[in-house]
């Protein structure tokens, strides 16, 4: 992607369903279950590198000893590695000092704050510049009773934070921070705190001991019933992982199935992670043994508790609230997600391949001189896809030109032919995150230039066509300030960006950092197309509307900001937004913009219908109330989020 967007975060729970004993027999380690979420998180880096989280917890430790640890980081240059760093000299201090004893599983499980059984793992990216230690999960409540103590990390943006905020208060409490991750944290914790003490008045009146009650509360805790009272009323897209303090674990997915989720188990370990591919690699599985959480569904765990590893661990998975209408996320299959899973790879495959013609029609089918290439990393899948379509058509072509000669065909003519092949190179190389701290603006914007390099030898200078794949186009303003810039040099005639994804022209708040409206360039199109052509009432008109509805208190209750772009098809906001993004001096070559059309993503991604950034519809109520409040911040200048930011 050549605009850098903030997102999402990622999640990974790793519950070991036998005594560490075992995995030392079994793999020669204790540390077999670190060793995994090292890895699974690693696998997972690209959903998160501001911050990062680590809690373990262990089941059969005795009174006076801690049971759960937490280390997170934020540390700028690889934050999940600075955890694993900090772990790694702590064993290494452990097994200079007690080289004997530093592989028994006993020993690590007393002496190694991470040699626990349960494992949540985390890891975020920040949003305006919220970066500091404090917004890493896992988010802990502790207690000196460990039904009471909660973990939390998860991949999620809840749209009413005011109203859950003052639901809250309401109940008595006095929540610390007005974050999303924070208000879900205490109201899970609150419905836990309930549950406990019915559980335990419950026993009392059945004349067991208060040391007997704990265990009993311990066995019959169900945090299903926990999380069916505590997700009332929650607004947005989430996927969060838990731990209570007795070993229970629980997964969440919202009753849209917005983020995503996946996890597997088998007789040793229970993991489950925002990438299925991760989950493949790590353990060694078919993506077929790796199954999707269902929306409004939560993953439970039971049993296997301070030594009771004998009894059966009960994996449940049940639904905890009223499914609606699957909205998966479409831009996580389109950039985020690894694009080493199965499916994923084929979908984007997909969406190159739909954009086969439009991009011939734009060369005027001359691929004798046309380069294309694409802009890295992750359009690199769409762009074999286009390449595939275009040679398959182009083999057709060539079998309709050897019939239509026949008999008359020369050898010239068949040499002539064969040799016809689409001219495809790595034009544009992406060279690591460059960083600058010179004040003046003009000279900053030169050296971020430099971010992206060019390979130069490849193109006939003035007759070559160059056309680059991209996997979506959010801001507009790395293509300007830099690519174009970049690909100028090599003097094509003409330069065509194809972008995979539709035109991105809403806000969302449901985990990705993209919440002004005023930023997105289909945005800045339309709103330019309204005033060349006479129309800028219509943006006083969506105001006045839109205001209209705030007085009544009914923002969630429809996108007003529609009418921006009615006026106007896909193809004339395409060509305004090629007018903005064209840099302003130096620029020769004719410049297009081809984006996907919104149609073609349900072709393409059939099990992933969430296209709000696209067309608007948002899955909840507070995507409306969002968009439109984003809208309002727009026309009167704010520079602001639409939404109470989170940590999610």
């Amino acid at each position: 992607m050549s605009d850098q967007i903030k997102h999402e975060c990622g999640i990974g729970l790793i519950r070991l369903l036998k005594p560490l004993e075992y995995y030392e027999e079994t793999y020669g380690s204790a540390l077999w279950g670190l060793d995994r979420m090292f890895v699974l998180m690693e696998k997972q880096r690209n959903r998160g590198q501001d911050g990062a989280g680590l809690a373990s917890l262990k089941l059969d430790v005795s009174p006076g000893r801690p049971y759960l640890h937490r280390e997170r980081s934020n540390n700028h240059h690889g934050p999940w590695g600075d955890i694993f760093q900090k772990i790694d000299l702590a064993q290494a201090d452990l097994k200079e000092k007690f080289p004997e004893d530093y592989k028994n599983a006993q020993f690590q499980h007393l002496n190694n704050p991470y040699a626990g059984e349960v494992l949540l793992g985390h890891l975020r990216y920040g949003t305006h510049g919220r970066n500091e230690i404090e917004s890493c999960h896992p988010v802990v409540r502790t207690s000196d009773y460990r039904n009471r103590t909660l973990a939390l990390a998860g991949n999620f943006n809840l749209t009413n934070v005011d109203e859950l905020f003052n639901r809250l208060v309401e109940l008595g409490q006095h929540p610390r921070i007005m974050t999303d991750t924070e208000l879900m944290l205490e109201r899970i914790a609150h419905y836990l705190d309930n549950r406990t003490d019915q559980l335990y008045k419950e026993n009392k009146k059945k004349g067991h001991l208060r040391k007997e009650i704990t265990g009993i509360i311990s066995q019959e805790l169900d945090m299903f019933e926990v999380i069916k009272g505590a997700a009332d009323q929650w607004d947005g897209g989430y996927v969060f992982a838990g731990l209570v303090g007795n070993g229970d674990v629980f997964v969440v997915r919202d009753p849209n199935g917005i983020r995503p989720c996946f996890y597997y188990h088998n007789e040793e370990v229970l993991v489950a992670a925002s990438e299925r591919s991760a989950i493949c690699t790590v353990f060694n599985v078919s993506p077929e043994d790796v199954l999707e959480l269902p929306a409004a569904h939560v993953l439970t765990l039971k049993g296997g508790m301070q030594n009771e590893f004998e009894r059966p661990a009960k994996i449940q998975v049940r639904q905890f609230t009223q499914p609606r209408k699957q909205l998966s996320c479409s831009f996580e299959r389109i950039y985020f997600s690894r694009g080493n899973d199965r499916d994923i790879y084929q979908e984007r495959k997909m969406l190159g391949k739909m954009l086969a013609n439009t991009v011939l029609d734009s060369v005027n089918h001359d691929v004798d001189n046309t380069v294309f290439s694409y802009i890295p990393n992750t359009s690199e899948v769409s762009f074999i896809g286009l390449l595939e379509e275009m040679n398959d058509q182009l083999t057709l072509q060539k079998k309709e030109w050897i019939q239509q000669l026949g008999n008359t065909m020369t050898e010239k003519d068949l040499d002539r032919i064969l040799s016809m092949h689409i001219r495809s190179e790595k034009v544009i190389q992406k060279d690591v995150k460059m960083r600058t701290f010179i004040a003046d603006d003009n000279a900053r914007q030169d050296l971020l230039t430099h971010v992206y390099d060019i390979t130069r030898g490849v193109l006939n200078p003035e007759t070559d066509n160059l056309v680059c794949v991209d996997d979506s186009i959010v801001r507009g303003s790395t293509l300007k300030g830099s690519i174009l810039r970049m690909l100028a040099r090599l003097t094509p005639k003409k330069i065509v960006i194809v972008s995979s994804a539709p035109q991105i022209r809403y806000p969302d708040c449901y985990g990705i950092d993209m919440s002004q409206i005023e930023r997105l360039i289909a945005f800045q199109g339309a709103t330019g197309l309204l005033r060349d052509t006479g129309q800028a009432k219509i943006i006083d008109d969506v105001y006045a509307e839109i205001m209209s509805l705030k007085a009544a208190n009914k923002l969630e209750t429809k996108n007003v900001v529609k009418a921006i772009y009615a006026p106007f098809s896909a193809e004339e906001i395409s060509k305004k937004i090629a007018e903005i993004v064209k840099p302003d001096k130096g620029f020769t070559p004719e410049l297009e913009i081809i984006f996907q059309p919104l149609e073609n993503l349900k072709v393409a991604l059939p099990h992933n219908l969430g296209d709000w950034y696209f067309s608007g519809d948002y899955p909840t109520p507070g995507g409306n109330r969002v968009v439109n409040q984003a809208f309002i911040n727009y026309v009167e200048g704010k520079n602001q989020r639409a939404y109470q930011v989170g940590m999610g």
